[in-house]
C-alpha cells in the first residue's frame, strides 16, 4: 500500500510535563488507526500537531504530497450570523466550497459578469454536485438547512461539522472524539460511513464498540511511551493484557535481584571502590527500574451508598411540555430496588428534561412523583459542577470534605479518595483550570460519588471520560446496591450496566425494553427484517407496539418476578416433602399439632399451585 504519513521522534511537553516523546510510526492508505491513552496524556495535542494546528517541540511529521486531510475538533465552532448552509459553505477550504460560494454571492449583487464566470468555474469543478451533495446532508443529519448557527445545540454543531468533513471528501481524516453529544443513531450512521470509506482516518474516541468497529489498528500512549497494535479494539485489549503481565513479571525479577544486589552493595563498604564499576553502575540503573510502576494499577472505586428503602420512586401521570413539545404524557411508572435504566433516543427528544423533572429540578404540569423517604440522589450532568478554577484539585476536594466514608468504618482522606479516581499526588496539585475535559469530568464524578448517593443519575458520564476510568466506573456501578439511571449514546457501557432501557420517541412516547442497548437494536432489526418480509400486505402496518413487545419479552418487573418465583417454589417445595415424610413416617404428634400441620400442608399445596401457574405464564414468555 501506499505510504501518507510519517512521524518520526515526535516529543511534545509543558513546562516540565512530557506529554509523549520520540514517537515514531508511519500509516498507509486506508489505515485506520485509534488512539487510546488516560486524559491529560495528550492524545487531543497530538492530533492538533499531526493536523499543523499546533507545532510539536520536536520531531517531523510528512504528508505525501497532495494529500487532502479533513479534522473534526471536539468543539467546532462556526459563524454564528449565518445559516447552515452558509456556514457549512464558508468552513470549508474546499475549491468546490469556494466557488458555490461565490456564486451565490454573485446571484445576490446581481452582477451578470460575475454570475457568468462563476457558473463557469462550478463547471469546470464539478460543484454543482458539491453543492447538492452539502444539501442532502445537512437534511440526512436531521438539520434544518436555514437555521441560524448561533441556535445550534453542541450536538447540532457536531452533526454540521460532521457534514463539512464528509461532503469534502478528504483522504486523511483526523477526528478527535467524533461521538460526543451524538445520539446513537448519528454515531452508527458514522460508523458504517468510516467502515465503507477508503480514506485513511486516525481518530481519538472514548467509543469502545466504534473503535472495535472501525479502526484496523490501536496506538496506545502510556507514560510517555507508544504501543502500536495491529488489529481493532479487541485485539488491542489482549496484546495490552499480554504486554502488562510481562513488563509486571519483569518487574518482579528486577525487585527481586535488586535485593541481592542491594545485599552486595552493603558488605565491606569499605572495599567499595574495588567492587567492579560496571556492577555499580548496574545497580542504580537497577534501582531506577524497580522503582517503576506497573502499568495496569489493581484500582477499584469503592462506594459506601446510603441505605436505601423498599418504596424507592413512584410517577403517576406525570405530563410535561414545552410549548407544542411534548415531553412526558401521563407518565406513569413505580421504580424497583436495584434497577438500573438505560434511557435512549434522538438529540432533542428531552432525555435530559426527563431526568431534571424527575429530580424537581424542571415543574410537573401535572401529575405527580411520590419518593421514598430514604431517597438521596446523586446526579452527574452533561452540564458538570461549577468549580473554582483557581484552586486546586486537592483543595476542591478537601472543601466538600475534609474526611470521606466509603464504607462501614473505612475513612479516607481527600488525597487518599482522588487516587482511587486516578489523581496520583502529583496532578491533585494542579490548578482546576489546567485539567483536561476529561479530568474535570472526572473530578466531577469524584465529587458525586463521594456523597454516598443511592440513586444515582448519570447524564452523558462516558463523555470525554478515558477507556480506563470508563471500565473502573462499569465495575462500580454493576456491583452499586441502589439504583441508577443512565443517559449516555455509549452503547458498550449501556451493554455492560443496564437491564432495561427507556426508549424516548418523542410526543411524550415512551417505550420500556426489557434488556441491553443491543438487545434493542437486535429487536428493531427483526421488526424491520418482518417488516420488509410482508411487502405482499402493504395495508397491514408492523408496528412493535409496547403490548406486542411485552406479549414476547418480560418487562422488568416480570424477570424480578420470575427469579423470586423459582426461590419461592423451591422453597414451598421442600417444606411440602418435610410435611409430607411427617404424615408417612406415623410419628407419634399431639392432635393439635397434627391439625395444624394438615392446614399448613393445604395451604402449600393451594400457593403451590398458583405460583407455578404464574411461573409458566412468565417462562413461556421468557
Amino acid at each position: 500500500m501506499a505510504n501518507v504519513l510519517n512521524i518520526e521522534n515526535l516529543t511534545k511537553s509543558y513546562g516540565d510535563r512530557i506529554l509523549f516523546a520520540d514517537i515514531t510510526f508511519g500509516m498507509d492508505q486506508g489505515d485506520k488507526i485509534g488512539i487510546v491513552a488516560r486524559n491529560g496524556t495528550g492524545k487531543t495535542t497530538l492530533l492538533r500537531i499531526i493536523a499543523g494546528i499546533e507545532a510539536p517541540d520536536s520531531g517531523k511529521i510528512t504528508f505525501r504530497n497532495g494529500l487532502k486531510i479533513g479534522y473534526l475538533p471536539q468543539e467546532p465552532a462556526f459563524d454564528g450570523s449565518k445559516t447552515l448552509f452558509e456556514a457549512a459553505i464558508n468552513h470549508s477550504d474546499d475549491p468546490a466550497a469556494k466557488a458555490v460560494d461565490t456564486y451565490h454571492k454573485a446571484l445576490q449583487s446581481g452582477n451578470d459578469d460575475e454570475i457568468h464566470r462563476c457558473y463557469k468555474e462550478i463547471e469546470q469543478l464539478n460543484a454543482w454536485d458539491y453543492e447538492e451533495r452539502l444539501r442532502q446532508l445537512i437534511t440526512q443529519m436531521g438539520l434544518d438547512i436555514d437555521a441560524d448557527t448561533s441556535k445550534l445545540s453542541g450536538g447540532q454543531r457536531k452533526r454540521l461539522a460532521i457534514v463539512c468533513l464528509v461532503v469534502s471528501q478528504p483522504d486523511f481524516i483526523i477526528l478527535d472524539e467524533p461521538t460526543n453529544h451524538l445520539d446513537i443513531a448519528t454515531i452508527e450512521w458514522l460508523e458504517a460511513y468510516l467502515k465503507r470509506s477508503r480514506a485513511t482516518l486516525m481518530m481519538v474516541t472514548h467509543d469502545r464498540y466504534f473503535l472495535d468497529r472501525v479502526c484496523t489498528r490501536i496506538l496506545e500512549i502510556d507514560n510517555g511511551q507508544t504501543y502500536l497494535t495491529v488489529g481493532n479494539f479487541n485485539m488491542y485489549l489482549r496484546r495490552r493484557a499480554e504486554r502488562i503481565e510481562a513488563m509486571d513479571a519483569e518487574l518482579a525479577r528486577a525487585r527481586n535481584t535488586l535485593r541481592r544486589e542491594q545485599e552486595w552493595m552493603n558488605r565491606q563498604p569499605q572495599a567499595r571502590a574495588g567492587k567492579a564499576k560496571y556492577r555499580i553502575d548496574a545497580f542504580y540503573d537497577l534501582r531506577e527500574r524497580a522503582r517503576g510502576r506497573s502499568i495496569e494499577k489493581n484500582i477499584r472505586l469503592e462506594g459506601n451508598s446510603s441505605r436505601i428503602g423498599s418504596k424507592i420512586f413512584e410517577a403517576e401521570n406525570v405530563c410535561k411540555r414545552f410549548g407544542d413539545k411534548v415531553i412526558l404524557d401521563n407518565f406513569t411508572y413505580t421504580f424497583a430496588r436495584g434497577e438500573k435504566l438505560g434511557i435512549v433516543g434522538p438529540n432533542g427528544v428531552g432525555k435530559s428534561t426527563f431526568i431534571k423533572l424527575l429530580q424537581g429540578l424542571v415543574p410537573l404540569d401535572s401529575g405527580r412523583w411520590e419518593l421514598g423517604e430514604t431517597l438521596r440522589f446523586g446526579y452527574y450532568s452533561q452540564e458538570g459542577i461549577s468549580f473554582d478554577n483557581s484552586k486546586r484539585v486537592v483543595d476542591a476536594v478537601q472543601e466538600m470534605a475534609e474526611d470521606i466514608e466509603i464504607k462501614e468504618g473505612i475513612h479516607l482522606s481527600p488525597m487518599q479518595y482522588l487516587q482511587r479516581f486516578l489523581f496520583p499526588p502529583a496532578d491533585q496539585q494542579k490548578y482546576i483550570y489546567t485539567l483536561s475535559g476529561g479530568e474535570k469530568c472526572r473530578l466531577h464524578l469524584a465529587t458525586v460519588l463521594m456523597r454516598q448517593p443511592n440513586f444515582l443519575i448519570l447524564d452523558e458520564p462516558t463523555n470525554d471520560l478515558d477507556i480506563v476510568t470508563l471500565g473502573i466506573l462499569e465495575e462500580y456501578l454493576s456491583d452499586f446496591n441502589g439504583c441508577v439511571i443512565i443517559i449516555s449514546h455509549d452503547r458498550y457501557f449501556l451493554d455492560n450496566i443496564v437491564d432495561h432501557i427507556f426508549v424516548m420517541e418523542g410526543n411524550g412516547t415512551i417505550k420500556d425494553f426489557p434488556g441491553n442497548y443491543s438487545d434493542y437494536r437486535a429487536f428493531i432489526e427483526t421488526q424491520k427484517s418482518a417488516k420488509e418480509g410482508h411487502t405482499e400486505k402493504p395495508h397491514k402496518q408492523i408496528k412493535p407496539e409496547k403490548s406486542e413487545k411485552t406479549s414476547n419479552r418480560l418487562t422488568f418487573k416480570e424477570r424480578k418476578e420470575f427469579e423470586s418465583l423459582t426461590s419461592e417454589i423451591d422453597s414451598l417445595t421442600t417444606e411440602k416433602k418435610s410435611l409430607e415424610s411427617f404424615f408417612a413416617s406415623g410419628e407419634n404428634a399431639s392432635p393439635e399439632d397434627f391439625k395444624t400441620k394438615t392446614v399448613r400442608y393445604n395451604e402449600i399445596s393451594e400457593i403451590l399451585d398458583e405460583k407455578e401457574m404464574r411461573w409458566l405464564e412468565l417462562s413461556e414468555k421468557e
